[in-house]
């Protein structure tokens, strides 16, 4: 190709393939309602509805299960219970078997499922759940982490140790050292289409289910292991979900095995779909965390030695505490070096509903840990936190590897948070603040610039691979399936631009088709910020293979060479002439070329000793800062976030339009998580937070009142991803770490900056207030 040709190329690309801010494929159906989700579908003919029965304690077991009045209900057709399972009544996606779909006897968290009611209607179903009589021998639960920790703990998990160095020796002799805890809150997915299924029975034992799933071949082996049956008697399809978070990788084995189980037992399509307060009660959140630490460092705020305990709430199962817990640890060093450490994870199990994926899987609870030490450590030198941040930063010789052994190559963080720290005009701002809170009785200020180091790829290396299939039918229509599953979070979008990209064809000849283990199996869980990568990867593999099909055709079938041949917008130039798009697949189906492709990609590189404690889990780090300036009220706790400044890069971004989105909502997210969603369980193990009413997520009136949010458009991916892109699902989310410090800055200026606030999760008005309260009082103790 001459660079003539190569110029013409690149001025006259496709418009709306890679690279383009194109709109989310489905934006326009949220909006107006015309999207449809599983709720949404016209129901077969036939179709019963289930209902979950839950337990009324937390602990003990069933004495007596008198379901009569429940059966002999108004419109009951079925009850099932746990003889009703024709296969295995287990759940469990570690493969512990510590999860039954229905209990036989023990029952180990308040609204456990410990029946199902299956009726002519939903409403009949429900109503009938409440007729059940059972008696139980109850006993103590355990709730809180601190009980979980007295006494003979015991785990859900193994627990994970990370060490390098000798952090005990380093903190004995360092010049300064300190101790302390800090609690990190859980959080509830709070998506807002609620967990779903709809089952239905086929020939042959056969059974098609509409799962609201992240995770639809795990969804696939769970719901054949419980009928008895192979996977391939099942199929699971997924057009869309309302939101997942990670609530929907494992949670909803449960809805979709049950519906299942219903629709085989009765013949006929069964759909399950609890209403908010059972779907809150009775599925797991973000693992609420006590952490313990205790840091050595230097005169000028170097950090010498590190000792973490990550403690966390795991509740009555494994379910993928074990990989949370230790994802946390693998973030307990956010964007700093530390030349000896020690962290180790407790999986502890408590009474209470298993605790599973969101969002960044235990990174935040990580980076939590790490950024209280940085505040300890800056309030004892009575430092500028954030010169000690860029003190302690990964860079320079020897200080560039991990607590799991893993060297930091890609660095951003200095540059980063050197734009950040400029956009936001942070050190006149901190300045201003200083001046303004000397003179505000009531309302002080605080700002706070935090950075953000979040390592890619599942840390479970054998999920790390994805398929694809795509079609080119005869009239250069393009038919594109592949393992991610669409949340809302634009994945469909933008692995369809990277096809219409291979093709040079306009984006809506791309056919978005619903996820389906019928035509992509063995997928992995569309989670940890991988969906794009992944499924991006094994669509181009897929276009690819037909595009180099369709280049050998037309060299052969025109007599030039295959350098002759380019893929231009629309058409394909062969030698001197050009040919539209359908002219040549049209040609290729005439002459028997094979016009379909299964794709596949794994990512390379990553390996992980878990024994040892050692490998490259992470593929490469994405990186981002914000600057967080907040007001609060002294006399009530209530705060403002006034103003966010973010710097985020996204390597070379498939849809800066999506990825702007997401960086938005995943920071409002986390904001929520650090302020205002707080989970609450009575002393008998009931979840009182359990609905809108009772349970906060942030509303529009609670973003900053200025937003400002940057792509660091300089920034490339060093590893060949998908067109040099990097994932953006998660590492937003802890950018609102900065919020909780912000409010930890205004909190600490009422004592003049000479004591650590100690500020824990979720930091609500009352605990702000009383903050507040306790650094006055200490402050007037040492005055």
């Amino acid at each position: 190709m001459t660079t003539h040709e190569a110029r013409d190329i690149a001025r006259s690309r496709i418009a709306g393939g890679a690279g383009a801010a194109h709109r989310h494929d489905s934006a326009h159906k949220h909006v107006t309602g015309e999207a449809i989700y599983i709720d949404d579908m016209a129901e077969p003919a036939g179709t019963l509805h289930a209902y979950l029965g839950l337990s009324t304690v937390a602990c003990g077991t069933m004495r007596a299960m008198d379901l009569k009045q429940v059966e002999e209900a108004p419109g009951v057709v079925a009850v099932l219970t746990a003889k009703d399972v024709p296969g295995v009544n287990d759940i469990s996606p570690a493969g512990l078997h510590d999860e039954p779909i229905f209990p036989e006897k023990r029952v180990e968290f308040f609204g456990q499922p410990l029946f199902a009611v299956v009726a002519q209607t939903r409403e009949a179903a429900r109503r009938a759940c409440r007729l059940a009589k059972i008696e139980y021998a109850e006993e103590p639960a355990i709730i809180d982490i601190a009980e979980a920790r007295a006494g003979a703990a015991r785990l859900v998990a193994r627990p994970l140790q990370l060490s390098r160095g000798d952090a005990t020796r380093a903190i004995a002799a360092a010049p300064h050292r300190l101790k302390g805890s800090m609690r990190a809150g859980g959080q509830d997915h709070f998506y807002l289409e609620g967990q779903i299924a709809l089952a239905v029975p086929g020939e042959d034992g056969d059974v098609t289910v509409h799962s609201s799933t992240q995770h639809p071949s795990e969804v696939q082996h769970m719901v054949a292991h419980a009928l008895g049956v192979p996977a391939n008697a099942v199929t699971i399809e997924v057009r869309r979900m309302g939101g997942g978070f990670g609530g929907k990788e494992t949670q909803a084995n449960l809805f979709a095995v049950v519906a299942a189980i219903a629709a085989r037992r009765t013949g006929r399509p069964v759909k399950l779909r609890p209403d908010r307060d059972d779907d809150m009660t009775a599925t797991g959140k973000r693992h609420d965390f006590l952490i313990d630490y205790e840091v050595g460092f230097d005169d000028e705020g170097n950090i010498l030695g590190v000792d973490l305990t990550y403690a966390a709430r795991c509740g009555f199962s494994a379910d993928l505490s074990g990989p949370v817990t230790d994802r946390a640890l693998f973030h307990c060093d956010n964007a700093y070096y530390y030349p000896a450490v020690r962290a180790v994870s407790q999986p502890l199990y408590t009474n209470t509903v298993s605790n599973t994926a969101f969002r960044g899987f235990g990174g935040p609870q990580g980076m939590l840990g790490a950024e209280r030490i940085i505040d300890e450590v800056a309030f004892a030198l009575g430092k500028d936190p954030l010169e000690i941040r860029k003190r302690n930063f990964y860079g320079g010789a020897g200080r560039n590897v991990t607590p799991y052994h893993q060297e930091v190559e890609d660095n951003l963080l200095a540059r980063i948070v050197a734009q950040a720290e400029e956009s936001a005009g942070y050190a006149a701002r901190r300045q201003a603040i200083a001046a303004f809170n000397e003179k505000s009785a009531i309302v002080k200020r605080g700002i706070a610039l935090t950075p953000v180091k979040f390592g890619i790829s599942f840390t479970a290396t054998h999920f790390n691979q994805a398929g694809a299939l795509v079609h080119v039918y005869t009239d250069g229509s393009v038919h594109l399936n592949h393992g991610g599953t669409e949340m809302g979070q634009g994945l469909y979008i933008k692995v369809a631009q990277v096809v219409a990209e291979e093709f040079q064809i306009d984006l809506d000849q791309v056919k978005i088709t619903a996820t389906t283990t019928g035509k992509v199996p063995n997928t992995s869980a569309t989670a940890a910020s991988s969906g794009s990568d992944l499924n991006g990867m094994a669509a181009q593999d897929a276009a690819r293979q037909i595009k180099n099909r369709l280049i050998d055709f037309a060299a052969e079938r025109h007599g030039v060479p295959r350098e002759q041949i380019a893929f231009l917008p629309g058409r394909v130039r062969v030698g001197n002439q050009e040919i539209p798009f359908p002219e040549l697949v049209r040609e290729a189906y005439m002459a028997r070329v094979q016009l379909s492709a299964a794709g596949f990609y794994k990512t390379p590189k990553i390996h992980w000793d878990r024994e040892a404690g050692r490998g490259r889990p992470f593929y490469y780090f994405a990186y981002g800062a914000a600057c967080t300036e907040v007001s609060i009220d002294t006399l009530t706790g209530e705060y403002v976030v006034e103003r966010v400044d973010i710097v985020h890069e996204t390597g070379r971004s498939l849809n800066p339009a999506i990825d702007l989105g997401q960086i938005e909502g995943g920071f409002v997210q986390g904001m929520g998580w650090l302020t205002t969603e707080e989970l609450v369980w009575d002393e008998k193990g009931r979840l009182m937070t359990h609905a809108p009413s009772t349970y906060k997520i942030p509303l529009a009136s609670d973003r900053p009142k200025v937003f400002n949010v940057t792509l660091a458009d300089w920034a490339e991916n060093a590893e060949p991803t998908i067109h040099r892109s990097k994932a953006v699902g998660e590492p937003p989310f802890m950018l609102a770490i900065s919020v909780l410090h912000a409010l930890s800055d205004a909190v600490a200026s009422v004592a003049g900056h000479t004591i650590c606030p100690r500020l824990d999760a979720p930091a609500t008005p009352e605990r702000v207030l009383m903050a507040v309260e306790r650094l006055k009082r200490e402050a007037a103790g040492k005055a």
